[in-house]
């Protein structure tokens, strides 16, 4: 900790003392335990099976409730609360017209988020099945 205090304040004169860190020599999340905490919570958002695969269904076109729920299978009351979930975290946005609502990704990040989840993923498929530190989602046990 006091090493990070000593790197992140600027030397006298303001000035940095040699080259600016490589992007791999940087810590990519933020130093406050706060700032994890809010990652954390970002990946949280996404931990969720049904919330990826709406996510994924969203990433073409907006569509509205009905749709998501067709496309899912789960009823309209969890499909809501998934969208809810979602659209609290900044995932998705919804436009209402009349009496639907039409929701879309909000932010183009999020495709390649998902694609390189994907990717990563099935890098690493054998080792995430042998996993036994995280639990499986009990909506997918037998």
């Amino acid at each position: 900790m006091a090493e990070q205090a000593r790197t992140a304040a600027p030397p006298p004169g303001g000035r940095p003392a040699g080259p600016p860190a490589s992007p791999a020599a940087r810590p990519l999340l933020p130093a406050a335990a706060d700032g994890v905490e809010l990652v954390a919570r970002f990946f949280r958002a996404l931990g969720d099976p049904a919330r990826l695969r709406l996510l994924e269904f969203l990433l073409g076109s907006e569509h509205t409730v009905s749709e998501c729920v067709a496309h899912i299978g789960l009823s309209q009351g969890r499909v809501s609360v998934h969208l809810a979930c979602l659209a609290d975290c900044g995932y998705v946005q919804a436009r209402r017209s009349g009496r639907f609502a039409w929701y879309k990704v909000a932010d183009p990040r999020v495709a390649d988020l998902v694609m390189l989840a994907r990717s990563l993923a099935a890098d690493n498929a054998a080792a995430l099945a042998d996993c036994v530190r995280i639990t499986p989602d009990p909506a997918q046990q037998p």
